[in-house]
Parts: structure tokens; C-alpha cells; sequence
């Protein structure tokens, strides 16, 4: 079937574009965040095309993937059509509530014309719903072709925008791991991270919006993956960690329960146990290395690719049908 699906989140699209689908992605002239096209850092399957805006109005579209509360106006007036009524409509929810948790509406509740899906069983617990039906596919991730070697006494983090987020990503926490051993964190904008937390370049190493596939290889290198983010989705940086055989320092926090098993290093509330882990892998690669056997099991396990392709086609196809 043809999807119309927008560009937002890349690790999500790259794993959802992999499917066999014909995939439409919005492309404007200035490549904004509603008309970003293709990816740049990511390998894409040739499936994935990009379509103008006027080109939509005369494209064959079976069902619209939605991610943003915006996107149902305008595929509405791209398509010339009522999106949830003239086509199928699935709305993907990202992101954990904001504001008022556990009674925050979701902007997608209480509607009839669309299906509201969620990427974790956390997201679908806290997030209020109303009256609309909901499912959850849970993440799938391209294995990434990378392997955890551990060689480099030092803790790898991905976050973006840290400074921004600060408590959201557990940014504030980052000093008090940078004393056990040196950090290296990639993402989007964390240029001038060191500074901003008071840390001199040989404790915190930024590397700033790294194509997929090099962050990937300079993180298998690193002894542990280090997740400390305190109110966020699952995040596939984590997913990807894992798949690669990295072990894991994380926090106990939203979908991180169920995704990391206690084998595959430690998850906890407890700051001091985790930096006490974290010593444990620097000073024992043999533990770091089967903690990361665990977790590389766990991901590919329950994250694989093509549970999470399967799981999507038997969800749009559900809705396609439903819809005629």
C-alpha cells in the first residue's frame, strides 16, 4: 500500500521505511521539519520516495501515518481530502506527557476518525486518552552493523539537545558519572555541554549530530552505554546500544523497566548504584562483556526489526480493511 509518512523522528522512520510498503515523504524546497524528505545520516530503502506537496493531491494514498496534531490539517488540505474519513488515519505518540502527568489529554483524544498508537506501554498508561481507540506497536530497530569491542575506558551517552532538557535527559547527573570515568556524548546540539556543566574537555568529549552509522562504531568502542534520562520515551539510542552488545547504566524510569533485563547491567532510582555499576564494568571488562551478551539478547529479542514490520502491517492492514 502507499503510506503518506512524515520525516520527524529518524531512527523511528529508518525502522518503519523498512517495511514493504511504498512509503510517501513529504519534501518541501526548504527542507523544514514538514517537508524534510529523505534522510541524510540514515540508509533508506528506495521504497521511501519523496512527494511535493502538490504532487500529494494527485497521489494514491491508502492510509496517512500522522505524528504531530498539526500534520491532520495539512495532509487534510496536501491531500485535498478528509484525512480519517476519505482515508485511513493512524496517529503515532512518540513522546511521553507533558504538564499535568498522569492527567495530561492527549491532543488525538476523544476522536473517532483515527487510530492512536503508541510506541510504549508506558506512553499508553500515562497519557490520557478519552474515548479513542488506541494500540501500541512497540519499537523495532535496525540492527545496527556495528558490534560492542569495549576497548576505550569510557562511558558512551546519546542525548539531544542536553542543555535544553537538562533534568528531562538527566543532564544535571552527567558530573558525578564524568569522576568515575570519562564521558563521550553524542547527539544533536550538544556543542558547548562541557562548559555549561563546568567540565574540562578530558572528562566530557562532545560529538555533535554524528552520522548514524560512525556514532554507532565510536559507541561500540566505549565500555558501557549510560542512560539517565528521567522522563522521556524509550529512546532508541538505548534499543540500538543493546542490539550492538553494550551493557547498561540506566535509570529506572519510564519504559527502561521493561526493556533492560537486571542481566544486561543495572537499573536503578539509585544514583550511587549505578555509578557503583559503572566502576564494576570499568574495572572488569569480562562483567561489561557478558551484561552486554544479556542485553544484545533482550533487544534483538524483543525489538527486533521485523516483529516491529510485522506487528505494522497487520495494523494498517487492519485499518485499510476496516476503512473500506
Amino acid at each position: 500500500m502507499n503510506v503518506l509518512v512524515w520525516h520527524v523522528h529518524g531512527s523511528w522512520t529508518t525502522s518503519f521505511v523498512h517495511g514493504r510498503h511504498r512509503y510517501l515523504v513529504p519534501v518541501t524546497p526548504d527542507r523544514g521539519p514538514y517537508g524534510l524528505g529523505r534522510a541524510r545520516t540514515y540508509r533508506w530503502p528506495d521504497s521511501a520516495v519523496e512527494v511535493t506537496p502538490a504532487e500529494l493531491r494527485r497521489a494514491e494514498v491508502d492510509v496517512v501515518v500522522l505524528q504531530r496534531p498539526e500534520e491532520l490539517d495539512l495532509a487534510c488540505q496536501w491531500l485535498g481530502r478528509r484525512v480519517g474519513r476519505d482515508v485511513p488515519a493512524v496517529y503515532v505518540e512518540h513522546n511521553t506527557p507533558k504538564g499535568d502527568v498522569p492527567n495530561t489529554r492527549h491532543p488525538m483524544a476523544d476522536r473517532d476518525d483515527l487510530l492512536l498508537t503508541h510506541v510504549t506501554h508506558f506512553n499508553e498508561l500515562f497519557w490520557d486518552n478519552g474515548a479513542t481507540r488506541t494500540a501500541v506497536v512497540e519499537h523495532g530497530v535496525v540492527a545496527p552493523d556495528a558490534e560492542w569491542t569495549g576497548e576505550l575506558e569510557r562511558l558512551a551517552v546519546v542525548i539531544n539537545e542536553p542543555v535544553r532538557r537538562w533534568r528531562v535527559t538527566g543532564t544535571d547527573l552527567l558530573p558525578r558519572f564524568a569522576a568515575v570515568a570519562p564521558l563521550d556524548v553524542f547527539g544533536m546540539g550538544v556543542a558547548g555541554l562541557a562548559r555549561r556543566l563546568g567540565l574540562p574537555a578530558d572528562r566530557l568529549a562532545e560529538h555533535d549530530d554524528v552520522p548514524q552509522e560512525r556514532m554507532h562504531a565510536e559507541l561500540a568502542r566505549r565500555r558501557a552505554y549510560l542512560h539517565l534520562c528521567r522522563w522521556t520515551s524509550l529512546g532508541l539510542s538505548l534499543v540500538e546500544a543493546m542490539s550492538m552488545g553494550m551493557p547498561v547504566v540506566a535509570l529506572a524510569s519510564t519504559e527502561a523497566v521493561a526493556a533492560v533485563p537486571p542481566e544486561a547491567g543495572a537499573l536503578s532510582t539509585r544514583v550511587d548504584a549505578l555509578l557503583a555499576t559503572a566502576r564494576r564494568f570499568l574495572d572488569d571488562p569480562g562483567s561489561a562483556e557478558r551484561a552486554g551478551a544479556a542485553a544484545r539478547r533482550a533487544a534483538r529479542d524483543r525489538y527486533g526489526l521485523d516483529r516491529f514490520l510485522a506487528d505494522w502491517d497487520r495494523l494498517l492492514e487492519e485499518e485499510t480493511c476496516g476503512s473500506r
